[in-house]
């Protein structure tokens, strides 16, 4: 029997992607209708909602990967190391993501699409950081060491994560603080601003739950036609 055919994970990946489309769609509606519209940006603040949450997303994503990769180290299953392949790609979509919708915020709040903030250069880095990842699994042959390689680099590459959500706190920026520290208050939001981003977070995280379950099945899968190419030849 074709185990793809008889592939399990069929039916819990449709129920993820039932519940992430009914979560997205709900914090959409709830973003549009709900959140009270900003007094001095208007209607394109109401990106700043899925723009973090999809930064959320991805920094999730990003742990989820150096956290496999130790684990595959540790214990030397390749499923480990599947999982971590899988979150870093998933992380840099998402990453790709906070990234667009905060070029558009940024149009109407700087008047430019883009400038070498400190946030923004520091997400710069890191997605190419995550992007090096790709060209270095693909230089190395080995199964067994490509893995151990991805499984360093991923717990190395997080590094640049913790650094692009402090550098607005380490450098002077124009980016502005959700969480403000000493001398600089954060963003004041209204309770309706408030509930809205925490449904866009909550969404976003089981958006995250979807992409990395298929990308994962899709690992794994991948993993089955490699054996079968190798026992027809």
């Amino acid at each position: 029997m074709n185990p793809i055919e008889t592939d399990p994970g069929q039916k819990t990946q449709r129920w993820l992607d039932i519940a992430a489309a009914l979560a997205v769609s709900g914090a959409l509606a709830a973003v549009i209708f709900y959140a009270p519209r900003e007094a001095t940006m208007g209607a394109v603040q109401k990106i700043f909602y899925f723009h973090l949450a999809a930064a959320w997303a991805g920094m999730i994503s990003f742990l989820m990967a150096a956290i496999a990769g130790g684990l595959y180290l540790v214990q030397r299953q390749m499923r480990w190391d599947q999982l971590s392949l899988s979150a870093v790609e998933v992380g840099l979509v998402l990453m790709l993501m906070a990234i667009v919708g905060g070029s558009i915020w940024a149009k109407q709040a700087w008047n430019t699409w883009w400038t070498w903030d400190p946030r923004l250069t520091t997400v710069t880095i890191m997605e190419l950081v995550y992007l090096a990842y790709f060209m270095l699994r693909q230089g190395v042959d080995d199964p067994e060491r490509r893995a151990r390689f991805g499984a360093v680099y991923a717990g190395v590459g997080f590094l640049s994560v913790p650094l692009m959500y402090l550098s607005i706190h380490l450098y002077r920026t124009i980016h502005p603080l959700l969480l403000g520290n000493a001398g600089e208050p954060g963003m004041l939001l209204a309770p309706r601003m408030t509930q809205t981003l925490l449904i866009s977070l909550a969404a976003f995280s089981v958006l995250l739950a979807a992409l990395l379950y298929r990308r994962l099945r899709l690992a794994r899968l991948g993993d089955v036609l490699d054996a079968l190419r190798q026992q027809e030849e």
